[in-house]
């Protein structure tokens, strides 16, 4: 049976519990409450969305392309959110036997990320019922999460504390400041926020305690690891967004040019790097990685993520 042999900051798992109870939300009773998404505003904000920079489109096309982007985007999150529960659930039996505080921390991190991961596939059936036919969430939810787990716990903490720092970055940088939001759309991110506010506390908490155990030469596979995983999302990336181009190209209503189609499909692409990876990796989770690795693995990283930067900027 699993022991835990490092220490353990019990007082701020502990706190994460009380914040946890604090703001317990029903999805029915609190976030959906019988709405439906209102097409007529956006789902994203300008700033994520960068739909702007398409002078060819009209504005209702901007805000269709956008809407197309809030579905891909409440999508990815219940993705990502299926490899970090059972990771979370992994983790849990490190503390099975050791600081119950911390179990019943994590304990309760799992379940939120079910219920997230419900609260996404709610959104998807609104979508659905609303928008044209032919939309793809081109990748599997399980496919990714084994990729992922087959990764060091290290390299997918530091992943997922990237993930839930970002959450929070858009919402409260962009999302929650914007008032042409479609309101249920907006809400759907602020419920999210409130959890994932302790969840990301919970990740650096068990990303520094993994972090303690490794040799130098464990944390530079951990690093090769990270970098694959970066470039894993990229590809995903990748393929969602010509699904997305494509999608709103055969149904915005009117025939594109080959340039038109072109510049749609590099600009949501961009977006989408912008979005899952480059927003991300700046301030404070840079900071932080940075701090656990010396300079070659720095390099690494640096080298790795240089070019999305560029392509995203």
């Amino acid at each position: 049976m699993p022991t835990l042999t490092h220490s353990v900051d019990t007082d701020r798992f502990a706190r994460c519990i009380e914040a946890s109870k604090r703001v317990r939300w029903d999805i029915d009773k609190d976030v959906i409450r019988g709405r439906s998404l209102d097409f007529t505003k956006k789902f994203l904000p300008d700033g994520l969305s960068l739909v702007n920079d398409l002078d060819f489109l009209t504005a209702g096309e901007r805000r269709y392309l956008g809407q197309i982007q809030g579905r891909t985007y409440a999508n990815i999150f219940g993705l990502v959110e299926r490899f970090i529960n059972a990771k979370v659930l992994e983790l849990s039996h490190d503390h099975w036997f050791g600081d119950q505080v911390a179990l019943e921390s994590l304990v309760r991190f799992s379940e939120e990320e079910i219920k997230h991961q419900e609260l996404f596939r709610r959104v998807e059936a609104l979508a659905a019922a609303e928008m044209p036919a032919g939309y793809a969430c081109v990748v599997d939810p399980n496919d990714v999460a084994h990729v992922v787990l087959d990764k060091s716990t290290w390299a997918v903490l530091a992943l997922t504390y990237h993930i839930e720092l970002f959450t929070q970055l858009h919402y409260k940088q962009s999302i929650d400041p914007d008032p042409e939001l479609s309101e249920l759309f907006k809400d759907v991110f602020l419920f999210h926020w409130k959890e994932e506010s302790q969840h990301a506390i919970m990740d650096r908490l068990e990303w520094g305690r993994i972090d303690s155990t490794l040799t130098r030469e464990e944390r530079d596979a951990a690093v090769t690891d990270l970098i694959h995983l970066v470039a894993a999302v990229d590809g995903i990336l990748e393929v969602q967004s010509a699904a997305d181009a494509e999608y709103f190209a055969t149904t915005c209503g009117r025939s594109l040019a080959e340039s038109e189609q072109a510049g749609v499909k590099a600009l949501v692409l961009k977006a989408y790097r912008w979005q899952y990876i480059v927003s991300g990796i700046q301030g404070r989770f840079h900071d932080e990685l940075m701090a656990m690795v010396d300079d070659r693995q720095a390099q690494r990283i640096g080298e790795a993520m240089g070019p999305l930067l560029v392509q995203a900027g």
